[in-house]
């Protein structure tokens, strides 16, 4: 696998029962930057972050990470790699404290060493989480949330971060923070970003597949796919 290649996923096919949830899924993501999974609801988004993160087997196919095959491997083992993992609807632990839903997230080996470094680069990227960080995170907004969400994954130390419909039920204005935050993260880490707000996906994005019903069907730049007339259409309304 070339250096500039940090994953690379070749025919990938994973099966619900009798019903076929990914098919011959192959992509390749580059070190650095943003690249986005744009498809509808059903298309299988999700089903592809949870094979990359070990937690759906695989029917078929290999993934490599960092010159690691990983197809079929522990949670924890890809985690300790350094893939980490902001999920649809935050599943924060709302009863704890957003300081101890942060702690929650370093107990990974990789990350122990740098605890206090990553929990001050964590408070000063999103400072309202330092403010409260003695509430329980059940009392935060949604917005607030998916800001200690994303805290909490970066705990982890991770080189490479998957995050799954990030802008979920958030205000329009908390959405834009969002990808904005993805857009700088994405300056030092390695993001995949799975969205159906397309637009600003691909916006922040140097690298876009689209899936459908469990296919790739298109990729390229992420600008060229803003602009082609097969997503404009199927995805704009355009």
């Amino acid at each position: 696998m070339s250096k500039l290649i940090q994953l690379a996923i070749d025919q990938l096919t994973v099966r619900y029962g009798e019903a076929q949830a990914l098919s011959d899924v192959t992509l390749a993501i580059q070190r650095g930057g943003v690249t986005s999974i744009i498809g509808a609801n059903g298309a299988g988004k999700t089903t592809l972050i949870r094979a990359i993160a070990g937690m759906v087997p695989l029917a078929e196919g290999r993934i490599h990470y960092a010159n690691h095959a990983i197809e079929n491997r522990t949670s924890d083992y890809i985690c300790e790699l350094g893939i980490g993992q902001v999920p649809e609807g935050r599943q924060i632990f709302p009863t704890l404290s957003i300081e101890d839903n942060l702690r929650a997230g370093s107990l990974l080996h990789r990350a122990r060493k740098r605890r206090k470094e990553t929990i001050e680069k964590v408070y000063g990227m999103f400072p309202v989480l330092y403010e409260r960080r003695r509430q329980g995170a059940g009392t935060l907004s949604g917005g607030e949330q998916q800001m200690l969400a994303i805290g909490r994954c970066l705990m982890g130390n991770p080189e490479f971060i998957m995050f799954d419909e990030p802008s979920l039920g958030l205000s329009p204005l908390m959405t834009e923070k969002m990808f904005s935050v993805i857009h700088e993260l994405g300056r030092d880490i390695t993001i995949l970003l799975v969205e159906q707000n397309v637009v600003e996906s691909l916006s922040v994005s140097g690298y876009a597949y689209v899936l459908e019903n469990g296919s790739i069907v298109l990729h390229g730049k992420a600008s060229d796919l803003l602009k082609d007339d097969r997503v404009r259409s199927a995805y704009l309304g355009i």
